[in-house]
């Protein structure tokens, strides 16, 4: 079995803080092809296949890897896996894929959807962000690519909680109303229903933990397991985060404080604002109340 490994930023004196835990820092094994990769099937999936706008992405089949099955990207190194040889892996690990980027759902999410965008040019992907984002058209491809994931998410989002909604039931019942037995309406004159894409934020870590280039795109309610410290929440709900859209940055930009101690500020909810001070355990079963609410919103 092949190894391969990438030295950590955080493995140098006075580093910035790690957004995750030792054990979120996983070595990642290309798996065998099987059938069962090919065929799995998950939400997704099915937003992305039935379309035929995404044919033309399809004429042309991604080059296949060239390293060996069972080939392990250790520790800091584990996302690189995903670039090398991603259709190896189930559509429930990797939902897309070509010649330029993979897009997988996050091991860990800290969010109901978490997504990682996986740039896969060679010259680019062990670089800082601050570094890589400053070439114009690899952000423009970036940009445009984060902006297709957040519709994406947005999509998933109402299909998954639409019917919670009080938005998405007004909407509904006024389209049913105004079918009125003909089966045509003016959709101008019906309510708007809820603008999921607001719930979606997306960006890069000022201190990114894994080596690997990549880009955060998740919906805003932080409910999660695997949302478990300070540390998580803060990495998104504080200038930890940083919009893939405010590049590129001046070399005098604030943005650029990677030593700054974001993940030890106050917890304050990103819905109601309430502080919470250092208290992760009572914020985190305020975020279970709030997903309620928000969901019925």
């Amino acid at each position: 079995m092949s190894t391969m490994a990438s030295k950590a930023p955080n493995d140098q004196p006075d580093a910035p803080q790690d957004a995750i835990t030792g054990e979120e820092i996983s070595s990642t094994t290309i798996p065998p092809p099987t059938p069962s990769n090919d065929s799995a099937r998950n939400a997704f999936s099915e937003l992305l296949s039935p379309s035929k706008k995404h044919s033309k992405q399809q004429k042309t089949p991604p080059k296949p890897s060239i390293l060996p099955a069972h080939t392990t990207f250790s520790g800091r190194a584990g996302l690189g896996a995903y670039t090398a040889a991603p259709e190896t892996f189930p559509t429930s690990r990797v939902i897309k894929y070509d010649d330029n980027f993979v897009t997988i759902n996050d091991l860990f999410p800290k969010s109901s959807i978490h997504l990682l965008l996986l740039p896969r040019r060679p010259d680019k992907q062990l670089l800082h962000p601050f570094e890589a984002l400053q070439d114009p058209e690899f952000l423009a491809s970036i940009q445009q690519e984060v902006r297709k994931l957040r519709i994406l998410a947005a999509k998933e989002l109402q299909r998954r909680f639409g019917k919670y909604s009080a938005k998405e039931e007004e909407r509904e019942k006024a389209m049913e109303k105004a079918f009125n037995g003909t089966g045509e309406f003016d959709e101008s004159t019906l309510p708007p229903g809820r603008d999921w894409s607001k719930d979606v934020i997306s960006g890069i870590h000022t201190h990114p933990s894994m080596a690997h280039l990549h880009i955060h795109v998740l919906s805003r309610d932080h409910h999660s397991e695997c949302m478990r410290h300070r540390k998580h929440y803060n990495s998104f709900e504080t200038e930890f985060l940083v919009d893939v859209d405010d590049f590129p940055l001046t070399e005098t930009d604030a943005k650029r404080r990677r030593k700054a101690k974001f993940l030890d500020e106050d917890l304050v909810c990103w819905r109601c604002g309430r502080n919470f001070r250092s208290k992760f355990a009572k914020l985190k079963h305020h975020l279970d109340e709030e997903f309620e609410q928000w969901k019925a919103e």
